[in-house]
């Protein structure tokens, strides 16, 4: 694998942990939750594509045999959206650690970026999958725990009592917009 970093400096690693896919079951299902809230109208909520430039493209048998790229900008969180008027702003991670979740998991400009949503009155939360379970981790809860501990994970049981878990439902599997009917507006949905 070839790595080419903003410094335009390429580095060949072999030895690369790539969790990049880590997430893709979560990802799925909460993309299947939004099309499943589109076609029902019940809210509008997309995921966001990465910001990647294309650098080169070499050509070899007339197909494009290596395409070389990097990301062009910082990006937020992975989900936008629109429900009930309110501005919706989020991510999902998932971890396979069954006692905490790393906060390295989580970049810096993502953090400040959830700030700036909750201080202009949007939603912004993490969708967490953790010891098999998945929860909803508001963003209020995000910063006060980083605000108020040293720690470089957030422990499981905290996840627990703060966060909300998401049950699995028939259509859409994953609906999340209950927990946050219940959470954020007061509100129970059928």
């Amino acid at each position: 694998m070839i790595l080419l970093y903003p410094n335009k400096i390429k580095k060949e690693n072999t030895n690369i942990i790539s969790y990049a896919n880590r997430g893709m079951d979560l990802e799925y299902l909460i993309n299947e939750a939004n099309n499943y809230y589109l076609l029902n109208d019940l809210a509008v909520i997309y995921k966001k594509p990465t910001p990647i430039q294309i650098n080169k493209v070499s050509f070899k048998t007339g197909k494009p045999e290596v395409i070389k790229g990097s990301f062009n900008q910082k990006s937020t969180l992975d989900y936008v959206g629109l429900y009930k008027g309110k501005y919706l702003d989020f991510d999902a991670k998932k971890t396979l650690n069954k006692t905490s979740f790393p906060l390295e998991n989580i970049h810096i400009h993502q953090i400040e970026h959830i700030k700036r949503v909750i201080k202009h009155d949007g939603i912004a939360f993490l969708i967490i999958e953790i010891c098999e379970k998945i929860y909803l981790f508001p963003g209020e809860k995000l910063i006060d725990f980083i605000n108020n501990n040293d720690r470089k994970s957030i422990p499981y049981m905290y996840i627990e009592e703060n966060g909300l878990l998401i049950n699995y439902t028939y259509n859409p599997v994953l609906d999340y917009l209950k927990v946050i009917d219940k959470y954020y507006f007061k509100e129970e949905r059928d």
